[in-house]
């Protein structure tokens, strides 16, 4: 009797210890074969799948686990092994772990595979936990490490996992403030995608360079490096996001406004849900180029679920252009200069105040037949030395942009507005007609080429065990769309 409950205390604790490592360790196991099947018959859809699966499984990534499994996949004693090792820490407790681990998966026979995809794809997980554990000097170490060896692969099975490398490996300097340092490598690495035609990573390094360029506010370089870059059909969702992100901000910067707001808002539709810091972002630069185009936001967009706190100092200032009341644009500006500066946006705000001039002027355009020019720089609330002769400047200019329809009395000092005409004799339902018309064909055409159709599907039957493979991975990838996380963005 003794012995018996002698033995199940020794076994109940083995059970439970080594009842959670398995599992993730055995997840990864299932992951590396999926890609070393889609390895050998070089199909590339295999390669995104395990990407995804692994996904669900960063937060769950411990060094034993990860040590297990480079032990499993890759020979000791080779070079990439001894360096990967070298980058996990060393377990400082659950020993007994590690032991029950090592005692468990000795009997299983290693798997030993010499593939380059399962090799890139450990660097994969190794950098995901560095960062997550924010050991960042070993992240960088580790991530120039597999961009050395990236170089001198060129297999199409690679440029999958190649493409995610290349995000971590900016990120990874991005979070120690070296950013410059890597934007040689990386102008280096967009070239040999180019030369071996690998568009992921090419639309990948572009993203990756825009956001070099624009992290040091080098627009013009920026515009330089996009408008010489080859273009092709977009094959990610987030790059193409990213891309109509800093093309939006380029615009911008450069005075092309209606091309701007065009770029961000289409960011913003095709964002993920759970992309939300990327979308706020969107939303934000969308709003002052509206703003900039004297355009009035709709109020919905302020109030979308999870970003009334981060949109209210623009829902203010939405509000102060509305009213065109310069002294309450003033005190908002004020009032979030801080938020406007991590924003990057202060500069944009600034240009805001012609605008803010221009509403006013237009309100009192349509609420007074004549005006005094006195009258009109205190209701602007012109603080200036001359204010009488700076409210004519910006009257007189106002008329020639065609921006009121009124008259000015330079002799008696007054403003003489016309009547007000009917906007439905002019061209300009007619063109905003025309604008909405050629958004919905454009939506209609970008869905139709968003379209993917399984390869010779009019050639061959599909065989029962296939067509359940196909359901499998269509359900997981739409689970995987929609429960998405948003650190890639």
């Amino acid at each position: 009797m003794t012995q018996d409950v002698d033995m199940k205390d020794h076994t109940t604790p083995s059970h439970s210890v080594s009842s959670a490592p398995p599992s993730t360790l055995q997840h990864l196991k299932e992951i590396a074969s999926i890609i070393e099947t889609g390895s050998c018959s070089k199909e590339v859809r295999r390669i995104a799948r395990a990407l995804r699966l692994t996904i669900a499984l960063r937060q769950k990534l411990t060094a034993p686990v990860l040590s297990s499994f480079i032990d499993y996949v890759l020979i000791r004693g080779s070079e990439p092994h001894t360096m990967l090792s070298s980058y996990l820490p060393n377990p400082k407790e659950d020993n007994q772990e590690m032991e029950v681990d090592t005692a468990t998966y000795a009997i299983q026979s290693p798997a030993k595979h010499s593939l380059p995809e399962l090799e890139i794809y450990c660097y994969l997980l190794v950098l995901l936990f560095l960062i997550d554990q924010k050991l960042y000097a070993e992240a960088k170490a580790c991530s120039s490490a597999s961009i050395v060896r990236l170089k001198s692969l060129n297999r199409r099975t690679v440029d999958v996992i190649a493409s995610r490398l290349y995000f971590y490996y900016s990120y990874s300097y991005e979070l120690t403030g070296d950013l410059a340092e890597i934007r040689g490598n990386l102008l280096a690495l967009h070239r040999i995608a180019t030369l071996r035609h690998d568009e992921l990573g090419q639309e990948t390094l572009l993203n990756l360079l825009l956001r070099n360029y624009l992290h040091y506010n080098l627009y013009d370089q920026a515009e330089k490096l996009r408008s010489k870059a080859p273009r092709f059909e977009a094959h990610s969702n987030h790059q193409f996001c990213r891309y109509l992100f800093y093309l939006g901000k380029i615009h911008t910067i450069q005075l092309e406004y209606t091309d701007a707001k065009e770029s961000l808002l289409q960011a913003a539709r095709k964002a993920p849900v759970a992309a939300q810091g990327f979308r706020i972002q969107c939303n934000k630069w969308a709003v002052i180029v509206r703003l900039l185009l004297g355009e009035i936001p709709e109020r919905t967009i302020f109030m979308q679920k999870g970003m009334e706190k981060a949109l209210r100092p623009y829902f203010e200032l939405t509000n102060a252009v509305r009213i065109g009341d310069l002294e309450l644009f003033r005190n908002v500006a004020q009032k979030y200069a801080a938020t406007f500066n991590t924003d990057r946006t202060h500069n944009l705000i600034v240009r805001l105040r012609h605008n803010v001039i221009r509403t006013g002027l237009r309100n009192i355009n349509i609420s007074y037949s004549r005006i005094s020019l006195a009258d009109v720089a205190l209701k602007l609330r012109l603080n200036s030395a001359s204010p009488v002769s700076d409210a004519e400047s910006i009257i007189a200019k106002a008329i020639r942009d065609g921006a009121i329809d009124a008259t000015l009395d330079h002799a008696n000092g007054w403003m003489v507005s016309k009547e007000t005409g009917d906007i439905y004799i002019t061209n300009e339902p007619q063109l905003a007609f025309n604008s909405r018309i050629a958004f919905c064909l454009n939506m209609h055409n970008e869905a139709v080429r968003a379209l993917r159709f399984p390869p010779n599907t009019h050639k061959e039957k599909e065989s029962a065990e296939k067509r359940r493979e196909r359901q499998q991975q269509e359900q997981e990838l739409a689970k995987h769309i929609a429960e998405e996380d948003d650190d890639d963005f």
